[in-house]
């Protein structure tokens, strides 16, 4: 299955050992290029950029790179996890992207369980198929 991985760029280490891990499991994971190398610290021109989040999003095209990509998929992977004192965090653009996929009729999967605490929890419930409490085995 073609998996795009959606997550905070906070977590890219963590994204990239999912990434390898899909593809262990015989899937065809997918996600912004420049994950790997905020990964691992190579992607110097991000990280030198000194314009507010706004701007790099725009700049480096992440948020059309990443509709592209779900559309290309057959699903999604939300990789959430603890952030700003919210356990399972789903964010603005995450929260984007789930739509998208919502959208484009690609299945959803949820890495952690839903948030509690945020705003916008019922949206999420409303469009995610599976919850995987962790166990990426349970993607079909």
């Amino acid at each position: 299955m073609k998996i795009t991985i959606c997550g905070s760029i906070k977590f890219a280490p963590k994204l990239v050992e999912i990434y390898h891990r899909l593809d262990e499991l015989g899937h065809e994971p997918m996600m912004h290029k420049d994950m790997f190398g905020l990964a691992d610290g190579t992607a110097r021109q991000l990280k030198e950029e000194k314009t507010e989040g706004a701007d790099v999003k725009r700049k480096f095209n992440f948020i059309k790179i990443w509709h592209n990509l779900i559309k290309s998929g057959d699903a999604i992977l939300v990789c959430n996890f603890d952030n700003k004192g919210i356990k399972n965090y789903i964010g603005g653009n995450v929260l984007m992207e789930i739509g998208f996929a919502h959208v484009n009729d690609k299945k959803i999967f949820l890495l952690n369980p839903i948030p509690e605490g945020v705003s916008y929890t019922d949206e999420i419930k409303a469009m995610v198929d599976i919850v995987l409490n962790g166990d990426l085995k349970k993607i079909n």
